[in-house]
């Protein structure tokens, strides 16, 4: 049976060889598998991020739970995941967390896979070894290396304290599990980005989530609980400008929008407080307090500048429930 992701193979050159590793690479890749996700159209977030989706999970449970990145499952209604023989087995969302990014999902028959056990990336120092591992085995496996850990703040209104980035870059790398020496699970991809380099080029990297943002939410997350407190939420698209951060989209409905902010409007201030980096603007965003709380605006809109008040929203309220059969 034809997998998934036939297209996406990593180029020979950039697989991991077995020889001289301390753990068994056959095994830590059968740990991974192919997923697909099926979202209604009629979703709220799948006009940005699709109806149809693929990625990649890793098996960090006997009991079938598989670890992937939440936006692939977010709204999912029917999951399948694939494994690297080609066996298909249907999945149950248990949830997503959208502090973190993470996604757990439940086979719903018996994998018979090798799991993979968390790590810790802490240690890792740039320039240490890592694989990239995507369903389907060696064929979907990139020898990388880590360059950074480094803050990250996305344009979505999401944020990490620490990301890891890793070079070259996974051809999918949805949901791919971050392998290190050890065999163990240190991180699962979530996005490709450009690097800016110092001969001018712009080299692909990745950006995956580190693995020991898991444990303390992994409880609540497999049982289908929120793992952390919702926080404020503007409905905004955005990035840094030199003075502060310009809105690029807003979403339809949501509370910038109601409240009547555009297309390059800029964020001076939260709460009176300059805003100095998208980082800087959630963490004044969040401080506020629950969704719903009243945020204060400084906009710059052309040659005006003025203030607003939005009324915040909880995100996950307009997220399309789970059915629970």
């Amino acid at each position: 049976m034809a997998l998934p992701f036939d297209e996406y193979e990593v180029a020979r050159t950039l697989r991991p060889a077995a020889r001289g590793l301390a753990f068994d690479l056959d095994a830590a890749l059968a740990s991974v598998v192919a997923l697909e996700s099926r979202v209604p159209d009629d979703a709220s977030s799948a006009e940005t991020l699709g109806a149809r989706r693929f990625g990649h999970g890793a098996v960090i449970g006997k009991e079938g739970l598989v670890l992937t990145i939440g936006y692939l499952i977010t709204e999912a209604e029917d999951v399948t995941l694939t494994t690297h023989d080609g066996r298909q087995v249907a999945a149950h969302v248990l949830g997503s967390d959208p502090a973190t990014g993470f996604g757990l999902v439940h086979a719903l028959e018996p994998l018979e896979l090798p799991t993979l056990l968390l790590g810790d990336s802490r240690p890792l120092e740039p320039g240490d070894p890592l694989i990239v591992a995507g369903g389907g085995g060696l064929s979907h496996a990139l020898s990388a290396q880590l360059i950074a850990r480094a803050p990250f703040a996305g344009y979505w209104e999401y944020l990490l304290d620490e990301a890891l980035f890793t070079t070259p870059a996974h051809p999918h790398w949805s949901g791919a599990a971050v392998i290190g020496g050890a065999g163990q699970l240190l991180g699962v991809c979530s996005l490709q980005m450009n690097q800016q380099a110092s001969d001018g080029g712009t080299p692909l990297i990745n950006m995956s989530v580190p693995i020991e943002l898991l444990p303390p939410i992994l409880d609540d997350l497999s049982r289908g609980r929120q793992a952390h407190a919702p926080r404020p939420w503007l409905g905004v698209i955005s990035h840094e400008v030199d003075d502060g951060v310009m809105v690029v989209d807003v979403s339809d409905g949501g509370p910038a929008s109601r409240a009547e902010l555009r297309s390059e409007d800029v964020i001076l201030a939260v709460a009176g407080e300059p805003v100095s980096s998208l980082g800087d603007f959630y963490k004044k965003l969040w401080a506020l307090g629950p969704p719903g709380v009243v945020a204060p605006l400084t906009l710059r809109r052309e040659d005006d500048v003025f203030d607003v008040e939005v009324r915040t929203a909880d995100r996950s309220s307009r997220l399309r429930k789970r059915r629970f059969n």
